[in-house]
């Protein structure tokens, strides 16, 4: 089962349909989210940015698929407005109205980092389809990408001059929507802005590839799965669809690039995405109405009236289904508990986080830890000890460190030398699959 999942930025609470039949599965209550503020963890249960006038600061909201109440509540430290979480659901990325950028662990509800990503407020985020990256979008016109493995490397992070991969500067105003396409390394990413503009950039250059100007602002984009061409919602109730790869025609009335549009909305298009099976594009906009296309023939689907409210989010989510084809009820359940933790308002020590680092397997939903210390830890450990222990006890205690530290270094080196083995094994078969053609 595809269920479609919108929310509002109003207490309109959060819908959910059947995709394929158009059923209401559940009704989640009190829920005012931000644009970019509505993800699916995992696919075992929901979070939301939470934005209400009756409070002063923002909070995060976990929803689970069995009940419409709300199920935990997480206060960090600022306001959060956009959300996103990685595919297997082990990490939470939420971004601040202060420019920084916090990532929690699910599972224990940790804060691991937190670093300064913007001059101004976080407007978009996304993970990268195999998770190492992550691309922000902000009020201060720019887009930048971060490696997490930058990110994670206390080391590294304090040598580099600039904790980003890319930052692209060519938006005038405030970024919309940022989305980013297969191929690894060599993916592209498309951003809007309110300057009515949606670029395409390189990932693996950092370079602009294309400049698309539209006739009204862009709050939305989606790229099609085989990334011919991307859709664009804007203002005026319009879903434009632009090329990636081939020109339009000159004598094109909407410009450069554009090669059609379609709509049936009657005020602002704020949100699409598109179905995991089938070529169905499904948008939401001011006027309440959540809209499902046939993306081939731009025929309306089907339609699910949200509220009398704006829908200001909308995902779609394939989560667990019972014998009944509904949304299980335990579908959220793990190992007896209905929903993680909530989230940390402050991060740890260093030394804890040092200590017990998660490790993220793609593909698996469950994230492994291994205790380590890292070696500048202990050297700091070495330190205080020389400072202010007495001359046995700092021998005793740098001796244990020093083991702990040649016992970090042969794991890193089991590591090594299991990615050259799996280096080695995916080399052999790519050349064995390309004889095999000849």
């Amino acid at each position: 089962m595809e269920v479609v999942v919108a929310s509002s930025s109003v207490d309109a609470g959060i819908g959910c349909w059947d995709l394929h039949t158009g059923a209401e599965q559940l009704r989640h209550k009190s829920c005012w989210s931000p644009p970019h503020g509505l993800v699916s963890v995992g696919g075992r249960f929901l979070a939301s940015s939470h934005l209400s006038p009756q409070s002063s600061g923002g909070c995060i909201f976990f929803w689970s698929w069995s009940k419409p109440q709300i199920g935990v509540r997480s206060f960090p430290a600022e306001t959060i407005k956009p959300l996103s979480a990685n595919h297997p659901g082990t990490y939470i990325a939420g971004g601040g109205v202060s420019g920084d950028i916090y990532l929690w662990e699910v599972e224990t509800g940790r804060l691991l980092k937190k670093w300064h990503a913007h001059y101004r407020a976080v407007t978009c985020l996304v993970f990268s389809e195999d998770d190492s990256l992550l691309i922000s979008g902000s009020e201060d016109g720019s887009v930048r990408v971060w490696s997490l493995f930058m990110i994670f490397d206390d080391l590294r992070s304090q040598e580099a001059s600039q904790l980003y991969e890319h930052s692209f500067t060519g938006h005038a105003l405030r970024v919309t929507d940022v989305v980013i396409g297969y191929g690894g390394s060599n993916a592209i990413i498309v951003s809007a802005s309110e300057d009515r503009t949606c670029k395409v950039w390189s990932l693996s250059t950092g370079a602009l590839l294309r400049n698309i100007v539209f006739p009204a602002i862009i709050d939305a984009i989606v790229l099609d799965p085989a990334e011919h061409v991307f859709y664009a919602g804007s203002r005026d109730g319009k879903i434009f669809i632009a090329a990636l790869h081939t020109e339009s025609l000159v004598t094109s009335s909407y410009g450069m690039h554009i090669i059609g549009s379609f709509s049936n909305h009657s005020k602002s298009v704020t949100c699409l995405a598109y179905g995991i099976s089938g070529n169905l594009l499904i948008s939401g906009s001011e006027d309440g109405m959540v809209r499902v296309w046939d993306a081939r023939t731009h025929n309306i689907v089907r339609m699910f009236k949200y509220a009398k409210g704006p829908v200001s989010n909308i995902c779609v989510v394939r989560p667990e289904i019972d014998s009944t084809n509904r949304i299980s009820q335990s579908s959220s359940r793990k190992q007896g508990s209905d929903l993680p933790p909530p989230l940390e308002k402050y991060s740890n020590s260093v030394e804890d986080l040092d200590a017990k680092m998660p490790i993220l397997l793609r593909g698996d939903k469950r994230c492994a830890e291994v205790s380590y210390l890292s070696s500048h830890v202990i050297s700091s450990h070495i330190n205080e000890l020389q400072r202010h222990g007495s001359a046995a006890a700092s021998e005793l205690e740098m001796g244990k460190l020093k083991d702990d530290y040649q016992k970090s270094m042969q794991m890193v080196n089991q590591w090594k030398k299991m990615y050259e083995n799996l280096h080695q094994f995916c080399v052999k078969e790519l050349l064995d699959g390309g004889q095999a053609r000849v």
